[in-house]
């Protein structure tokens, strides 16, 4: 299963939900960054619109936790309706236990890293962690472009763990150009943003991003055979 996750911090804030909502029956997941001017130098959204998203009943929500000490947020996603929050792992001085008290509330747990971090803090939490999320640019800031080398990160990290793995998201970068060289090096979940928010036609976009992502993990299949 290939999905790509429409990132709603490209999306105009005066006009989000009507951006959303017509995204229609083609989106499979809506990603929610959430920054707090510390880990981050931006600042963007919270529970709040996490809950306004969820409202909409159009796609389930992610909440991708871009904040220092990650622990003390985790309560006030309660009720939101969000069923995962992503924290990372340089936030956070006992990764295995944020993830089971993501999990003790009530949400699956994901983990993310940035492009200049090793993913040696993975390969400690792969019998816990239900997503694993590699930052495909530096976190903070929505438009940049795609940083090459992780991709070379992502394929060593499969070769690492022989495959065994919880499924690969990217965060970053990622358009219609980029989808090949992804799903190629494993990612099954595609964050993108200013690649369909910024489009003329976002559904359009979205599908034809979705498009050639599952033709892209055919292509994989194929040539892993």
């Amino acid at each position: 299963m290939i999905t790509i996750a429409p990132s709603v911090l490209a999306a105009d804030p005066l006009a989000m939900k009507s951006a959303v909502v017509a995204l229609g029956d083609d989106v499979r997941l809506l990603h929610l960054d959430v920054m707090d001017g510390r880990f981050v130098p931006n600042v963007t959204y919270g529970p709040g619109l996490g809950k306004a998203l969820c409202g909409l009943d159009l796609a389930p929500v992610e909440a991708h936790l871009m904040v220092e000490d990650p622990e003390r947020h985790i309560p006030y996603w309660a009720g939101t309706g969000v069923f995962r929050l992503i924290v990372h792992a340089e936030a956070t001085w006992d990764l295995l236990r944020t993830i089971q008290r993501i999990h003790g509330a009530g949400f699956q747990a994901g983990v993310a890293i940035n492009p200049a971090t090793p993913f040696a803090p993975l390969l400690e939490v792969l019998h816990a962690a239900d997503l694993l999320l590699f930052m495909t640019v530096s976190p903070g800031f929505g438009g940049q472009e795609l940083v090459p080398s992780v991709l070379e990160k992502l394929r060593r990290f499969d070769a690492a763990t022989g495959g065994r793995h919880p499924p690969v998201e990217v965060d970053g970068g990622v358009g219609p150009a980029e989808v090949d060289a992804v799903v190629g090096a494993g990612a099954r979940v595609l964050v993108a943003g200013s690649a369909i928010f910024g489009s003329a036609d976002p559904a359009a976009a979205l599908r034809e991003m979705t498009r050639r992502a599952e033709a892209a993990v055919r292509t994989s299949a194929t040539a892993g055979e």
